[in-house]
């Protein structure tokens, strides 16, 4: 926790679009749901540190409602595995390179992001190089785990 605050920590491999998508669509269902949270994104890799999201992830989620303000790619930390009580990861590559990194006893922090979503997917794939259509059902599946895990933390 970060303060007393929840804190959700999306990440994929280079925090260019599924991650900071998850960050968007989470941080407006949130908000919708009346939770006040510490929410974040970021990537195993650190290619893109300090870039704005992909544009297509932008346009595809601006286009349903969700902001991108403020957020820039950035590369995971030790540090995040106290910081964050979720550290959700969009595939299986991404689980391991997270466990790779995590420090002794805070593996129950990492967790695919989809096993909070009603959906056959367990991980969401990467978009970045394919289409339009990719990146639409990438905000499809986000919407869903997000929608799961909203009502998981309300149970907490």
């Amino acid at each position: 926790m970060q303060g007393n605050k929840i804190s959700v920590l999306f990440v994929c491999l280079g925090n260019i679009c599924r991650s900071p998508s998850a960050e968007a669509v989470f941080r407006k269902k949130a908000i919708e749901a009346g939770l006040d949270l510490n929410i974040d994104s970021a990537g195993t890799a650190g290619y893109h540190t300090g870039a704005s999201p992909d544009k297509r992830s932008q346009e595809v989620g601006i286009n349903r409602g969700y902001s991108f303000e403020g957020i820039k790619c950035r590369k995971v930390d030790v540090q995040d595995f106290q910081n964050f009580d979720y550290i959700l990861g969009m595939d299986n590559e991404n689980i391991s390179n997270l466990l790779a990194i995590c420090p002794e006893g805070l593996e129950d922090k990492v967790a695919l992001f989809l096993d909070y979503a009603d959906s056959e997917e367990n991980q969401v794939p990467d978009p970045y190089y394919g289409g339009k259509r990719g990146f639409e059902y990438v905000l499809d599946l986000i919407e869903l785990a997000s929608t799961g895990l909203i009502k998981h933390i309300k149970k907490q």
